[in-house]
Parts: structure tokens; C-alpha cells; sequence
């Protein structure tokens, strides 16, 4: 399995994601820098997180018009699987990639913390290794990570399965208290139609080492890396 991994000025969670797959896959991901508008054949492209452009105009706004932009949202929309974390999620949203925005937390404030988000469903290469309604305990590092879409777009996506990842508690009820920046009915991570693009707020790459106390995110790649393999 061979993924890449999309580097933007302001990209800082870069390595924290190479080292997740890396371990995960046994293979290291290849570097792209945002300026090539070429990619080899892979089987998965990851965008990062951090703050690209230094979140100026809008998280991920600048980022989504890169040159290399062009050929992600090709292959994505040709079925290369395609995972943007973070600053990555906000980024396929401002691509069109994934329906809705990512605003501000509904705090004001920055959110880094450990929090917890429940499986949705099984059913895609990214969460194939967990439960339907299992509880991950993962961190969250962001400024805006409300997700928020139009009422219509969130029925849409309920009725079709595409909510990936929803913000709980640690028994895993989607409450108001639990939503810490105030995402739309609790989402943590959507999906593209085919469930082969997506996108999610807390970082499962920094859940993959037991010597950082928590391993909740294993799954996450092992499935990942089971899928694609």
C-alpha cells in the first residue's frame, strides 16, 4: 500500500500521520509538496492538519486552490481513497470534496484537549475495524472545527450513512455538553457519497502510540492499511 501525504505551508501534523502509517502499513507514505501538480499512483492521500496559509481568509481556503488540489480532487473523485484531518477536513470542504464548512468553535476559543467521538458505522476501509457505536477517546486541536451544513445536506447525509464520527460522551450518548464546539447534530467526520473520501476534526494519529497513553486510534490505520493492502 503506498499513500502520500500533502504538504502545505502551515502543514504541522504531517509526521505525527506518516508515523501512523507508517507504522500501520510497514511502508513510509511519500511527502508532496503543495506545488507539484503531479502524483504517482497511490492508494491513499492524506491532507494533515495544521493551519495552511496560516488560516488566513478562511481555514483551508487558500490551501484548496494549491496546484497539486487539482489532481487530490481528481483522484478522489475517481475513487482513490482520500483522508483529510483537521486543517485536511476543512480543506476538502473548501474543494467541494465534502459538503458543509467548518466554522468557528462556538467558544471562540481554541480546543486542545482529548475528547470523545462514537463509530457511526463499520462500514467504510477507514472504520472497518471498529464497532458500530464504538467510543474512541482521541485529541482535538482546532479553532474551527463547528461543522456546519444546511438542513437538507445534514438529512441527506443521516439518511445515507455519511456521518463517520459523532462527539460523546464517554458512554457514548451525543450530548450537547459533549459537542465542545458546537457541531452540527454532534459530527465529528463525514463522508464523500462512496464512503472512500473523508474528513474528520480529532486527529486518530495522535491516538497510535501507547507511549503518548492512548492507542484508541490503532484501528483506525490497521483498518486502513487491511483495506488497502
Amino acid at each position: 500500500m503506498q499513500a502520500a501525504i500533502i504538504i502545505f505551508p502551515g502543514s504541522n501534523r504531517e509526521q505525527d500521520v506518516f508515523d501512523a502509517l507508517h507504522r500501520a502499513t510497514g511502508k513510509p507514505p511519500l511527502k508532496i509538496w503543495h506545488r507539484d501538480t503531479e502524483l504517482p499512483q497511490l492508494d491513499l492521500i492524506v491532507i494533515p492538519g495544521g493551519f495552511s496559509y496560516g488560516d488566513y481568509l478562511r481555514c483551508g481556503a487558500l490551501a484548496a486552490h494549491s496546484p497539486i488540489m487539482r489532481e487530490v480532487a481528481a483522484r478522489a473523485r475517481h475513487g482513490t481513497p482520500t483522508l483529510g484531518i483537521c486543517n485536511g477536513f476543512q480543506i476538502l470542504t473548501e474543494a467541494r470534496l465534502l459538503p458543509g464548512v467548518l466554522l468557528a468553535n462556538q467558544t471562540l476559543k481554541f480546543h486542545c484537549k482529548d475528547i470523545h467521538m462514537r463509530v457511526e458505522t463499520s462500514e467504510s476501509l477507514f472504520t472497518c475495524r471498529y464497532r458500530t457505536g464504538e467510543v474512541l477517546r482521541v485529541p482535538v486541536a482546532h479553532h474551527d472545527g463547528n461543522y456546519f451544513a444546511d438542513a437538507e445536506t445534514l438529512d441527506r447525509l443521516e439518511g445515507e450513512g455519511r456521518v463517520a464520527f459523532r462527539y460523546c460522551d464517554a458512554a457514548g450518548e451525543p450530548t450537547s455538553e459533549a459537542n465542545h464546539n458546537g457541531s452540527a447534530r454532534n459530527i465529528a467526520g463525514i463522508f464523500d457519497e462512496r464512503r472512500h473520501v473523508l474528513g474528520l476534526m480529532p486527529h486518530p494519529e495522535d491516538a497510535t502510540d501507547a507511549l503518548l497513553g492512548n492507542t484508541d486510534g490503532v484501528g483506525f490505520f490497521a483498518g486502513v492499511a487491511e483495506a488497502l493492502g
